[in-house]
């Protein structure tokens, strides 16, 4: 009896053994087939499926970001947002200066040049870059912006670079207005500088660093935060609860962690190049510098007649590009009629009755600057907030109108903001109830250019799940999504917040937010295509026109 006990006990346990490891291979294999799944295919900006062993995709190790907890379909749109935001510049080991791209000597000529261009017409630029020796380069990856412009009639737009990888780039331009039309191209980077901008996203994301005063009593100390810091020291643990965003604070050494009381910018770190590499971010020589044409800059362009004009805005289709243009300072939207809001009671009357939210950095905090400024019944209420950091408010209580701003969650560069004051976009649009009066703009970009693109990804996935169960219990909530913009540059503005670096990050924004039922405002279009100089915060004329495209979404014309 006892032998025959044993035997059976002997084969279950055999039994549960085999068992165990047929589930262990099972897992393994599916988990080996979801991988050759995402690493295999996924859909790139054309629609067309192509190979992340083709593209070269490589995630960075950064925080163990390349060990996030991501479905299938989350991974597979991460590897695309990758693939589209790569940049191809070869690794042909150290250039000298001497052989780096020289704006001074390249030269752009117009190709398709005629006598007289149609409104509509395509403009094509071929650009030859030299270096400073005046020797053709063999290879691509330089940073070019390009725009036509007329400056009698304060008009202008950008145009579509084409990098063949060979020192030769083409551009591309849609001629939007009849008149003297001149082409501008400039040198924002060289391909060298590129490169060093590459190495520093990858192996300094802490470049910016940030601090928090913790404070019980009459002891108070300031500890070092970020994303992500090194676990050889304690830290304090504020990773959001419901959005999981991650952000550490080294432990003070004699107070508890719920002790922390704010959330300031520490400063950026210096002696980040060597000085072959400083000679590729210099002032007046490499850094947005225009590229001079060998001949004729400039066309003619003459109107089409009524009828070409309405089949040619028929033939505009979704993705169109360039999205706008200037004409006497007004943008004019190529997909839409935008309205002009040059009257405060024209903004009062669009905003009557509305519960007005702007989440995000200092370039929606000039929304609502440019608001309370120009709308006088617009009042500004007190909330003894800091200066430039908010929460602000304002009220007009005539017209039953509320605006609301508020920055977003960490890794943000102000000077002082309160622990309690730390909110992230993703959870304040969960708590919007949404309606018909209920209008939202976001902008977030600016303070992220610093770091791996996988954190702006997990970022902006938070804030879109949010989004889309905003607009799924109110779909009559209007919701503005700001884009980035170019901004002026130095040498070292350029190693924190490159216009390079800045481009990225609008990329994928723009791919993150299409097709969820959202409105976009072309900041970096509108930035680029006027006649300013680029700034972080762009002048009034700027403002004032991505404001009357976010009202002309708020309150369309009637068609």
């Amino acid at each position: 009896m006892w032998i025959t006990f044993f035997r059976l006990r002997l084969f279950c346990c055999l039994l549960a053994l085999l068992m165990v490891v047929v589930l262990v291979i099972n897992v393994t294999q599916v988990e080996y087939l979801d991988h050759e799944t995402v690493s295999a295919t996924f859909v790139d900006s054309s629609g067309q499926f192509v190979s992340s062993q083709v593209t070269g995709i490589s995630r960075n190790p950064y925080c163990g970001y390349e060990h996030q907890r991501l479905s299938s379909r989350e991974r597979m749109e991460e590897d695309s947002l990758l693939a589209a935001s790569q940049w191809q510049v070869p690794d042909v080991g150290p250039v000298p200066f001497l052989k780096s791209s020289d704006p001074s000597s390249s030269y752009f000529v117009i190709l398709n040049s005629a006598a007289f261009f149609k409104v509509g017409s395509q403009l094509e630029v071929l650009v030859h870059i030299q270096d400073f020796q005046r020797k053709p380069k063999k290879y691509g990856g330089d940073y070019l912006q390009a725009r036509i412009y007329s400056p009698k009639l304060r008009a202008g737009a950008v145009g579509r670079v084409v990098d063949y990888q060979n020192g030769f780039y083409k551009v591309f331009f849609t001629l939007l207005w009849p008149g003297k039309v001149k082409v501008s191209i400039t040198l924002v980077h060289p391909s060298e500088g590129i490169r060093v901008l590459q190495h520093l996203q990858k192996e300094k994301p802490d470049r910016v660093y940030f601090k928090s005063l913790f404070r019980s009593g009459k002891i108070s100390e300031t500890t070092e935060c970020n994303v992500c810091l090194p676990r050889s020291m304690p830290l304090c643990n504020f990773t959001d609860l419901y959005t999981g965003e991650p952000w550490f604070c080294f432990k003070p050494k004699k107070l508890p962690c719920s002790s922390r009381i704010n959330h300031f910018k520490g400063g950026y770190l210096k002696g980040l190049l060597t000085a072959a590499e400083s000679a590729f971010f210099q002032s007046d020589v490499n850094i947005k510098m225009p590229i001079n044409s060998s001949g004729p800059d400039w066309v003619t362009v003459i109107p089409r007649r009524t009828k070409e004009i309405s089949n040619l805005e028929l033939s505009q289709g979704s993705g169109t590009f360039p999205s706008g243009y200037y004409y006497k300072d007004q943008w004019r939207p190529r997909k839409f009629k935008m309205r002009q809001f040059n009257d405060p009671d024209n903004i009062t009357d669009c905003l009557q009755r509305k519960v007005v939210y702007l989440f995000g950095d200092s370039t929606i905090r000039q929304w609502f600057e440019y608001l309370t400024t120009f709308v006088p019944d617009l009042v500004e209420f007190n909330l003894g907030s800091p200066k430039n950091v908010g929460p602000f408010l304002a009220v007009d209580q005539k017209h039953n109108i509320l605006l609301k701003y508020r920055c977003h969650g960490p890794p943000i560069r102000f000077t002082t903001v309160f622990s309690s004051e730390l909110h992230y976009v993703a959870n304040q649009l969960n708590g919007i109830v949404g309606g018909r009066n209920t209008v939202v703009a976001i902008a977030v970009w600016s303070h992220f250019s610093t770091f791996p693109l996988e954190v702006y990804i997990r970022r902006l996935r938070n804030i879109r799940r949010a989004v889309v169960q905003l607009l799924d219990r109110s779909p009559k909530t209007v919701i503005v999504i700001r884009t980035a913009n170019a901004q002026e540059l130095g040498p070292e503005v350029s190693l924190f917040n490159s216009d390079w670096y800045n481009f990225q990050l609008d990329t994928i924004l723009r791919k993150m937010f299409s097709g969820i039922g959202v409105y976009l405002v072309d900041a970096w279009e509108m930035t680029l295509a006027h006649y300013l100089p680029h700034k972080l915060h762009p002048d009034e004329v700027i403002v004032k026109n991505q404001l009357d495209m976010f009202l002309s979404f708020v309150c369309p014309l009637e068609t």
